[in-house]
């Protein structure tokens, strides 16, 4: 005597979690890329002053006349 009740279809498979997840994993490879750059350059220019060097700076290539 149990009653079955129609049933309704079954929502389609969503992606948008999927992208999300996507797209962070994305921005955390990106920024780890970042900061491994970053930490290497501060470690070139450390170690360049832990040898005694008084020239260390990043020369920069733009030049002030335009």
């Amino acid at each position: 005597m149990s009653e079955q009740q129609p049933r309704d279809p079954p929502a389609p498979d969503s992606r948008r979690p999927a992208m999300v997840g996507l797209i962070v994993v994305l921005l955390l490879i990106v920024g780890g890329l970042f900061l491994v750059h970053v930490l290497r350059s501060m470690s070139q220019i450390q170690d360049c002053a832990m040898e005694g060097r008084t020239n260390c700076a990043p020369v920069s290539s733009s030049s002030p006349g335009g």
